[in-house]
């Protein structure tokens, strides 16, 4: 679920907050448990930057009473990438078509840093900063929910 104060800040809470898996071990390895997840994001803004519209246009995420907004988790396991380049962060929202979600994206305000490119055998990708500057992107995903692979 997404936790908001539009239209200053769009947070998401997973569910997946407090789970744990069973600690198991002999009397000669450590406990082990399941690695941290993620349980939210924040993507903030000034309060004329039009975050609630814009993310509500573009992506669908209508922002309720006190700002509550729920959004859909890919799941079980969220992937991520540990990089060596300079420090960013990036959020990639799963979409059906990365060129017509850019041009979308650009009707309301965002901008595009990279258009579509496809990641041979990995994935089909877009980049975008939000109308407040946050930098975000794009994953292409099939008809049944999964990232495409070029």
């Amino acid at each position: 679920m997404i936790v908001s104060r539009f239209p200053f800040r769009l947070v998401l809470a997973s569910a997946l907050a407090a789970v744990t898996l069973p600690l198991t071990a002999t009397a000669q390895e450590a406990p082990k448990r399941m690695p941290a997840p993620i349980v939210y994001f924040d993507i903030a803004g000034p309060a004329d930057a039009g975050q609630a519209a814009f993310y509500e246009k573009v992506f669908g995420w209508t922002a309720g009473p006190g700002g509550v907004v729920a959004v859909p988790v890919s799941g079980p396991v969220l992937a991520g990438t540990l990089r060596t380049d300079s420090a960013q962060k990036v959020i990639y929202i799963g979409v059906p078509d990365v060129a017509a979600t850019l041009t979308e994206i650009e009707a309301h305000g965002g901008k595009t840093v990279a258009p579509r490119f496809e990641v041979p055998g990995v994935v089909v990708l877009g980049l975008f900063t939000d109308p407040a500057g946050n930098a975000m992107g794009l994953v292409e995903l099939t008809a049944d929910g999964k990232t495409k692979i070029p």
